[in-house]
């Protein structure tokens, strides 16, 4: 019997075949690589905000700890913005008429609180609990970095799972010195919800 096509088709099948598998994989290399460069995560790319605020300023020059203004960080899952009445402790008795603090003293005398732009999110699924962290002995730098010398804040970690699981599979480097036996959950629901 006769073939239906000429012998070359298959060398063009086989072609196409392998082409495809090729540009498959690179592809899916390419977007693999792409999900984790500074381009897509946003690490250490300063967000823009309302108030060109100085955690270097507040922290290292003044002496203020993280938790003067992050004060739920360590009683509830979110550390939180500060209000503007916590600015004004300040600010109503320093700096009262520098240009760099008006945006402070108008969300104060008219009760609107800053909209400041996010820079560490997690996804909607995910539970993270900072007081848990926090007293379980995992220091802020450790997914925030070095945020006391940073003049605008950015993200230091990508906060993926891949970057959590980590953490949870080998805390001891992450923990203070006294707490190195915690093993925390690796189970799925410990933190999807």
């Amino acid at each position: 019997m006769r073939a239906l096509f000429p012998r070359w088709a298959n060398s063009l099948a086989a072609g196409l075949v392998t082409t495809t598998v090729l540009v498959a994989g690179v592809s899916l290399a390419g977007a693999w690589t792409y999900v984790r460069t500074p381009f897509n995560t946003g690490v250490r790319e300063p967000r823009e905000q309302p108030i060109a605020f100085d955690h270097r300023h507040h922290v290292l020059d003044t002496g203020i700890d993280c938790r003067y203004c992050h004060f739920t960080v360590e009683t509830t899952p979110y550390a939180g913005i500060p209000p503007t009445e916590l600015c004004m402790n300040c600010h109503a008795q320093i700096w009262t008429a520098a240009p760099q603090t008006d945006p402070i003293r108008t969300s104060y005398f008219e009760n609107r609180p800053i909209v400041w732009n996010r820079v560490h999110a997690l996804p909607d699924h995910v539970h993270f609990n900072h007081a848990i962290h926090v007293s379980q002995g995992v220091e802020c730098q450790r997914c925030h970095g070095d945020v006391a010398s940073m003049t605008r804040v950015s993200k230091a970690e990508t906060l993926t799972m891949e970057f959590c699981i980590d953490c949870h599979r080998d805390p001891g480097p992450q923990l203070q010195t006294h707490l190195q036996t915690l093993q925390p959950p690796t189970t799925c629901s410990a933190c999807h919800r």
